[in-house]
């Protein structure tokens, strides 16, 4: 049987290698490359593939997010493409979900794309679908195996520490978040932790209740503030519980303390 491939990575350097190296198996036909979360859920939906090459880390809406979006019916067999490391693949050999590790070696690529039709029973992949799901439920329990409202909000990142490696850090535990070019940088109370992403990216993906915009390259948690100073020419000045303080500008003053009033 012919496989249909979805490819989703937002490199394109990383699109075009797994591009390169599908090019090379018999039967697989690449119906679509998406370069961000939500296009590549617009192309599974569209597109009904067999199979779904995924990046895990993309900046927005991840490969875990894509797939909460996608009905627990409509799921495709899935290979995962990440840099993590045991962390995280401890994870996916758990539920027994296809995985390649970047940068991507052709020989695994050929025996995880083998595996994928030798489950292309309906029985088979039927099961699955049941360990995809059980995989998502474990990295997100609050995520159900149906698909998941785009405007639920994120709960977690993905983090490095500096011994390398990757851990989830909650998000009610982010007392600010600064843009950094184009990285973002999660403070919590005692660390910090930069990932690639924008702040452009991120805001949407936040819970209104608890972050709001202070500047345009600060975000705050409002169960972080301890108390707001005025400053300058309207700006203020935003004292967190450690004793941290950020400048909120006029501009998102009114934003930030009215719906609190």
């Amino acid at each position: 049987m012919t496989l249909r491939a979805v490819i989703v990575d937002d490199e394109p350097l990383a699109r075009a290698a797994l591009r390169s190296a599908l090019g090379a198996e018999s039967g697989v036909e690449i119906v679509a490359e998406s370069g961000d979360g939500p296009q590549a859920v617009v192309d599974i939906r569209r597109h009904r593939p067999d199979l779904v090459l995924l990046d895990v880390q993309m900046p927005g809406l991840d490969g875990f997010g894509v797939l909460s979006q996608i009905p627990a019916d409509d799921l495709p067999a899935v290979i995962f493409v990440t840099a993590y490391d045991q962390f995280a693949l401890k994870a996916f050999g758990v539920h027994a979900v296809d995985y390649l590790l970047k940068p991507i070696d052709d020989q695994r690529l050929h025996e995880a794309v083998d595996q994928v039709r030798a489950r292309a029973d309906a029985e088979r992949l039927g099961d699955a679908r049941s360990r995809l799901a059980a995989l998502l439920e474990e990295l997100d329990p609050a995520a159900s195996a149906g698909a998941r409202p785009t405007t639920r909000p994120a709960r977690r990142v993905l983090v490095r520490d500096p011994h390398d490696v990757y851990r989830f850090q909650r998000l009610d535990e982010v007392f600010w978040i600064g843009a950094a070019g184009n990285n973002v940088r999660f403070h919590t109370e005692k660390e910090t932790h930069e990932v690639r992403m924008t702040l452009r990216d991120l805001v949407p993906q936040l819970d209104p209740a608890v972050f709001r915009r202070i500047h345009r390259s600060t975000v705050v948690n409002l169960n972080a503030i301890r108390e707001i100073q005025p400053w300058f020419a309207g700006d203020c000045l935003v004292v967190l519980r450690n004793g941290h303080q950020l400048k909120m500008s006029r501009t998102y003053r009114q934003q930030l303390i009215q719906p609190l009033a």
